[in-house]
């Protein structure tokens, strides 16, 4: 049934709203960090970005939010494949409990296991080291990823897999040669949400490292919102700094992100 104009309408007026509430909270971010600086810099536009640069050595931070965020991601979304795959397609004993195991990691808050995670760390002498913001965030992610690839091999054409498996393909051709290349969408909205998750997070790095120069951009702000400035012009500065990543690579991967969801919505 096609909707009426007036329930266009309001559909319409309804997602404007919603979309200012949304939009409100970014948009005086940046017109803060555009506006004059409130510390006495006596800067304004865009050179109070290039002073948040320099004073809160953002550079450093970024590098390092990126090189964790990149090896979460490669390491998360490679073992989510096959987990996903083994708990998708096949049968074998004791697979509901592992799986269940599996879902205690996304249950399980960050809050409740950082302190215990911390001393097996430092048991390993892991502490205060990249492995040590890299490796818990990867657990927590395969978790989500084996839930999120599980449920798309399970809902894979059956038809695709019994082909394969009759032209004499193994598990590991089925699976890279037939199962992931039409799960594009899928994987690049487990890619999108792993980015952001692990650029956003902030406690795991908090307890686990002291240097500087392994702090994120999350901490680094953090850091810099408390020690290098108390006016809130140069710290709006910084935020926008520290978001825009997460923005560039939604907006880059959106098409793709939308695609995944919606077939993730109406998969049977």
């Amino acid at each position: 049934m096609r909707a009426s104009g007036a329930e266009r309408f309001g559909n319409y007026l309804l997602l404007i709203v919603f979309g200012c509430f949304a939009l409100a909270p970014i948009v005086s971010i940046v017109v803060a960090a555009l506006g004059p600086d409130d510390g006495g810099g006596g800067t304004s536009g865009f050179g109070n970005f290039g002073q948040a640069w320099e004073i809160g050595h953002f550079g450093t931070y970024l590098r390092m939010s990126l090189l964790v965020s990149v090896t979460v991601v490669i390491a998360s979304v490679l073992l989510s494949i096959l987990s996903g795959y083994a708990f998708g397609t096949m049968r074998f004993r004791g697979a509901g409990v592992l799986f269940y195991l599996f879902l205690l990691g996304i249950m399980m808050p960050t809050e409740a296991i950082v302190v215990p995670l911390y001393f097996d760390l430092r048991s390993l002498g892991l502490t205060d080291t990249y492995w040590a913001v890299a490796l818990p965030q990867v657990a927590q992610s395969v978790a989500f990823g084996t839930f999120w690839m599980r449920a798309y091999f399970r809902s894979s054409s059956r038809a695709l897999v019994e082909a394969a498996r009759l032209d004499g393909a193994g598990h590991w051709r089925t699976l890279w040669q037939v199962l992931v290349p039409p799960a594009r969408p899928a994987l690049v909205t487990l890619i999108v949400l792993v980015f952001m998750w692990t650029w956003n997070e902030f406690l795991i790095p908090l307890v686990m490292v002291t240097s500087e120069s392994l702090r994120t951009a999350p901490l680094g702000l953090a850091f810099f919102s408390g020690q290098y400035t108390s006016g809130f012009t140069l710290l709006a500065a910084g935020a926008v700094i520290v978001g825009l990543p997460v923005v560039l690579v939604y907006a880059f991967l959106q098409r793709h992100f939308i695609a995944g969801m919606l077939e993730g919505a109406v998969r049977e």
